[in-house]
């Protein structure tokens, strides 16, 4: 149990708990796409993280519905690994000297916060239908969604693009 956190005993305390930290990485990523944004020389990546930017506000929205829906206060925990993929980001972008080379190395960090975003929210997904929440279920099946879609995205624009730019 962490110093300020509540002790986890029931499937529900882990999935407020799991809730609380996509609330987190969400509200991480909303802050820091605008220095991606940027710092992105690809005009197809920078108005990739644009719109994700725009995606994640409403994601943001969405998961402070589900904490309402279930009956639970607004609140984040932190999330060492989204901070942990994120400060390597920063210092990866930091140590970039070629603008060619610091999209794809953004673009690699941006995939690594959708793949951690997409197991949150399927394992989020699958707790709140076995507490028998498919109200939640559908709302953070929204999320989900959407962090495929982007996800997709940013392969597309990788193998189309920007990694034959670094290369």
């Amino acid at each position: 149990m962490g110093l300020f956190s509540s002790p986890i005993k029931t499937l529900d305390d882990l999935f407020v708990h799991m809730l609380q930290d996509i609330y987190y990485a969400e509200k991480q990523i909303v802050k820091n796409l605008p220095t991606m944004i940027e710092k992105a020389s690809d005009a197809s990546l920078r108005q990739a993280f644009q719109s994700h930017l725009h995606e994640t506000e409403r994601q943001v929205t969405r998961v402070e519905q589900v904490f309402k829906m279930h009956g639970q206060p607004v609140k984040a925990v932190d999330c060492p690994a989204i901070d942990g993929i994120l400060a390597e980001a920063k210092e990866v972008m930091a140590d970039c000297d070629d603008a060619e080379v610091r999209d794809a190395a953004m673009l690699a960090a941006a995939q690594a916060v959708e793949h951690y975003e997409i197991t949150r929210y399927g394992t989020l997904i699958a707790f709140a239908k076995q507490l028998g929440r498919a109200d939640c279920a559908a709302v953070l099946e929204e999320n989900l969604k959407e962090e495929k879609a982007a996800d997709s995205k940013l392969t597309h624009i990788a193998e189309s693009r920007v990694n034959r730019m670094a290369a």
